[in-house]
């Protein structure tokens, strides 16, 4: 069984990196930010809690993530393993985490803020099926619509110049020492993320001594 946590400022590519390493690994993709999402798509009361906190490019509350993550870890349905995406975001998550769950790695994705930036302020979401484009390398065929369902593309809500510099701010002083708790484990791993994708993804791979990645075609 292989449990990884994957750490990195927005834009970095957690969430790509995340799929590709649980595609053939049989490991489950938890998306801390994807479950949010989804309610806030959904209109439930955690969605719109979680809206209002989204929109003041603010993070959501130690609490209510540390709720949202146990309960989807007690499902066990991640019978291969999991890679945890966008928890945890501070020391006090750090401390719950480690004390409920033993960690194997944490992958660091390693971006610097110009790219950060000019990554982020690129993506756009459907928000009627919830895919999402990235207008510097994956454009949709017809500009400002969803390919699958034609749908306008919007800005995501902490994806705006106002909410990115809060979020900067915010990983800067309460993500990046929870790189220095796990470390104390000696499980951290600094990958560079500005190279491809496949690149990235092998270089995570190597260096945590997983079976090669093959890319699709």
């Amino acid at each position: 069984m292989r449990k990884f946590v994957i750490m990195g400022v927005q834009g970095s590519g957690k969430g790509t990196q995340s799929e590709l390493l649980c595609a053939d690994l049989d490991l489950v993709h938890i998306a801390v930010g994807d479950i949010f999402r989804w309610n806030v798509q959904n209109h439930t009361k955690l969605g719109a809690q979680v809206r209002r906190t989204m929109s003041a490019g603010d993070l959501v509350g130690d609490d209510l993530v540390e709720a949202v993550v146990r309960e989807r870890l007690d499902r066990h349905d991640w019978n291969y393993g999991f890679v945890v995406d966008g928890f945890p975001r501070n020391g006090r998550q750090a401390e719950f985490f480690m004390e409920s769950y033993d960690i194997d790695a944490v992958i660091h994705l390693e971006l610097p803020e110009d790219e950060v930036r000019r990554r982020v302020l690129s993506r756009r979401l459907c928000p009627n099926c919830g895919m999402d484009y990235n207008l510097i390398a994956d454009r949709p065929e017809v500009e400002g619509r969803c390919d699958i369902c034609g749908h306008e593309l919007v800005t995501r809500a902490d994806d705006t110049p106002e909410a990115l510099e809060a979020r900067l701010r915010d990983y800067h002083e309460k993500t990046k020492p929870v790189l220095d708790l796990f470390g104390r484990k000696e499980v951290v791993h600094n990958i560079d993320a500005r190279p491809t994708v496949d690149e990235v993804q092998q270089a995570i791979r190597e260096t945590l001594s997983l079976p090669p990645y093959k890319p699709a075609g």
